[in-house]
């Protein structure tokens, strides 16, 4: 539950909200006061997550729409629907979206590569351009993106290539996008989840969970709130000092 209000009058905008860490940070933000688009692939698990969401704090206004982030069409419609809607660019952007597509480095097929690439990676810098291109057009006095990236693409995982190579971008992304947008006050971060319980996890065999939880120091898997707790403060004025960022919610998994 929010400590806080802190986001208040905030529209917030959240990739991949339809599920996961997505539909977390939808709940969080919501719950702190903030006016939430839900925008996912999935129409249905996007209209889910927006009827799951707090709205009685002052002026919120919730949305759901569906969106392909490897799409610059798509993303410029969705830019647009809701400036049409709330008269404003959302001043909050949550990089959620992202899928999975495992196989060994010998085996990946190259369209499996490719697409993991173009929506983890090309879609987080698509949607990070376009919100950032219509903060600084109107002058908005600030805004804050986060991007989620993965500890997998700091230290790699076997059947990973293609998502170790995304997430290992979206970092180098971020920390450029901070330095270039920081003069439109415009911060920009991201957050590094370890081993999560979401749908993208409830596919892995139950030994391979046990064994991974038997590397992280905390002894379990996170929940997607306890990642959205961190967006939460990265989206607020509470992170006003912290641009460039990478922030691990881990459970101090690898931390050497």
């Amino acid at each position: 539950m929010a400590a806080a209000t802190r986001l208040i009058s905030r529209l917030t905008l959240v990739t991949g909200g339809g599920s996961g860490i997505g539909r977390s940070v939808c709940q969080r933000f919501a719950s702190e006061g903030a006016s939430v688009v839900v925008a996912d692939i999935s129409e249905e698990s996007a209209n889910e997550t927006l009827g799951s969401l707090s709205g009685d704090l002052r002026g919120q206004v919730h949305m759901a729409a569906v969106v392909d982030v490897s799409s610059k069409e798509s993303i410029k419609q969705l830019v647009t629907s809701i400036q049409t809607r709330y008269f404003q660019p959302p001043s909050v952007c949550v990089n959620a979206a992202g899928i999975t597509q495992d196989d060994f480095l010998l085996s990946m097929e190259e369209e499996h590569f490719d697409r993991v690439i173009q929506v983890n990676l090309k879609g987080s810098f698509l949607v990070t351009q376009a919100v950032a291109q219509a903060l600084v057009a109107c002058g908005a006095p600030k805004g804050s993106i986060v991007t989620v990236g993965s500890i997998v693409g700091k230290v790699g995982n076997l059947g990973q290539a293609n998502y170790a190579a995304s997430k290992a971008g979206v970092q180098g992304l971020t920390r450029t996008a901070a330095k270039e947008l920081s003069r439109f006050g415009i911060r920009c971060n991201c957050v590094l989840p370890g081993f999560i319980s979401t749908p993208m996890t409830d596919k892995v065999p139950e030994k391979v969970i046990s064994k991974m939880k038997s590397l992280v120091p905390l002894g379990r898997m996170g929940e997607p709130a306890e990642v959205a707790d961190v967006c939460a403060f990265l989206a607020s004025d509470d992170s006003r000092y912290v641009t460039g960022a990478s922030i691990e919610v881990t459970g101090g998994l690898f931390i050497g």
